[in-house]
């Protein structure tokens, strides 16, 4: 296999990708909007290609736990679910971050809260980057707006799981999962040896051979240790802070007004940007790529000029926390969003900047 150029969904373009990333394992369980990642991978069949294993766990629960057993032994293991699905992980997903291990989750946001509706919604925002289980950690957030960042994001969520030994999330919405594009496949790697996997990871438990013996766990009694641990964690937090905010900045430079949005929001508020500069109204768009490590420094730098900032979500508002506190409440900044699966147009997500900033 080389690279590739294809027409597919977001979710079948995650699926390829982890194949062609050389992954060791994918530990699953369907539901919508982002069965068609499983689906893929079974149609693919890589374990007879590339020895992939791919298994459909019995819960989202145990699926959790088979990546947390898999990252414990240095694999490059990952697992998808939506909205609901991913609440039942969160106890394993503070495991894993805990015990400072590489892995790969995926999140195909359906709307909420509860079972909701299997419509596409931004909501669960405030569950990724603030950390949806118990204690003091975070997850590295990457949100794809396309289906070409969908595949490119597999790659780029585990080469950074494994550099910071931490969990690393794509959060996609259920209309990045679902809609088809024009995607480049990348070239294929091998997946790594037992040799190359215990030398990229030294504290895996790969069979005690000629070292000291790994113990990968959460548990520890004395308080001094676990203060310990969360400095550790804390740290290791602050570096990714600072070195792998990513965003895409368009005509934020002494622009009027900024919009700020993520995902597929982010395409819609691009055309939203367009017919405003064609009316002579000065608009910027800034799409955080990271939502955790948040582009704080990017929206403060891009908001110097402006006299408003919008900020569109498919939620009731969680993202606009962020914006504000990243311009120190010093710039107006509003928010604007639907839900139950509902999806604002270019024109109307204008009109309503107009109504707010410009009467």
């Amino acid at each position: 296999m080389e690279s590739e150029i294809r027409l597919m969904k977001g979710n079948e373009a995650m699926a390829h990708a982890m194949i062609r990333y050389g992954a060791d394992g994918y530990f699953g369980y369907p539901i919508t909007p982002q069965s068609e990642i499983l689906e893929t991978l079974e149609a693919e069949m890589p374990w007879e290609t590339t020895g992939m294993v791919v298994v459909q766990a019995e819960s989202e629960v145990a699926s959790i736990n088979m990546v947390y057993a898999g990252a414990a032994s240095g694999k490059a293991v990952c697992t998808s679910s939506s909205s609901p699905g991913m609440s039942l992980m969160q106890e394993g997903v503070s495991y894993i971050a805990a015990a400072e291990l590489p892995a790969l989750l995926i999140n195909c946001m359906r709307g909420g809260p509860g079972l909701g509706t299997i419509q596409p919604s931004q909501a669960d925002y405030f569950q990724a980057t603030k950390g949806g289980g118990h204690g003091d950690y975070r997850l590295i957030t990457l949100a794809p707006s396309g289906v070409q960042e969908m595949c490119d994001f597999v790659a780029l969520g585990w080469d950074l799981a494994f550099k910071y030994r931490t969990p690393a999330m794509i959060l996609a919405d259920g209309t990045v999962g679902q809609m088809m594009e024009k995607v480049i496949l990348p070239e294929p790697r091998k997946r790594r040896t037992q040799e190359e996997v215990i030398k990229q990871g030294p504290w895996a438990v790969t069979g005690k051979k000629g070292r000291k013996r790994n113990v990968i766990t959460t548990l520890e009694l004395k308080a001094q240790e676990m203060e310990l641990i969360n400095n550790n964690l804390q740290a290791k937090y602050k570096a990714i802070e600072e070195n792998e905010a990513r965003f895409e900045a368009q005509n934020t430079e002494n622009c009027d007004f900024l919009i700020v949005a993520f995902g597929s929001m982010a395409r819609i508020c691009e055309k939203s940007m367009e017919i405003a500069r064609k009316e002579g109204i000065n608009v910027g768009l800034l799409r955080p790529i990271t939502l955790w490590p948040f582009p704080a420094k990017a929206i403060a730098e891009a908001a110097k000029t402006a006299k408003g900032i919008l900020v569109v979500e498919l939620s009731a508002g969680q993202m606009i926390d962020d914006v504000k506190l990243a311009v120190n409440c010093k710039v107006d900044t509003r928010h604007y969003g639907r839900t139950g699966g509902m999806i604002p147009t270019p024109d109307e997500i204008l009109n309503v900047m107009k109504d707010m900033f410009i009467k």
